[in-house]
C-alpha cells in the first residue's frame, strides 16, 4: 500500500461523502425515521424528566447504536442487490442476519429506555 500524506481537502471529501451517505440511508430507509422519531421522544423525555448526566449517555449511546445498526443494514441491503439481483439464499440470509442485529440493537434499546424512564414515570404517575 503506497503512503499517502496528510491532506486536509481529502479529509473534507471524506466528511461530504459521509453526510451524502447519511442522507441516502435517511432517504431510503424508512426504518431510520421510526428510529429517529423514537429517538427524538426519548430525548425529549430526558428533558422533561432531566435525566442524569450518566442517563443521558446511555440513551445518546443507544440511540447512535440503532442507527449505525440500521446503517449498516440498509448498506448490506444495497450491497445484496448489486452483488445478486436474483434470488439467493445467503444473499437473504445476510440480509436476515443484518436486519436481526438490528432488532437486537433496537431491544437493547428499549431495555435501556425502561431502565432511565421508567423510575421518572412511576414517580409521576403513582
Amino acid at each position: 500500500m503506497q503512503d499517502k500524506k496528510f491532506s486536509i481537502a481529502q479529509r473534507a471529501k471524506s466528511i461530504t461523502h459521509a453526510w451524502r451517505g447519511i442522507w441516502l440511508f435517511m432517504k431510503t430507509t424508512h426504518n431510520a425515521w421510526l428510529h429517529v422519531v423514537s429517538l427524538i421522544v426519548a430525548i425529549a423525555m430526558g428533558f422533561y424528566f432531566e435525566i442524569s448526566r450518566a442517563e443521558w449517555m446511555a440513551l445518546i449511546l443507544a440511540g447512535g447504536f440503532v442507527l449505525a445498526a440500521e446503517a449498516f443494514n440498509t448498506a448490506i441491503e444495497i450491497d445484496m442487490n448489486l452483488t445478486s439481483p436474483d434470488f439467493h439464499p445467503f444473499a437473504r440470509d445476510a440480509k436476515d442476519v443484518a436486519a436481526g442485529a438490528v432488532l437486537i440493537t433496537s431491544l437493547a434499546a428499549l431495555v435501556i429506555g425502561i431502565f432511565i424512564f421508567w423510575p421518572y414515570i412511576s414517580l409521576s404517575v403513582f
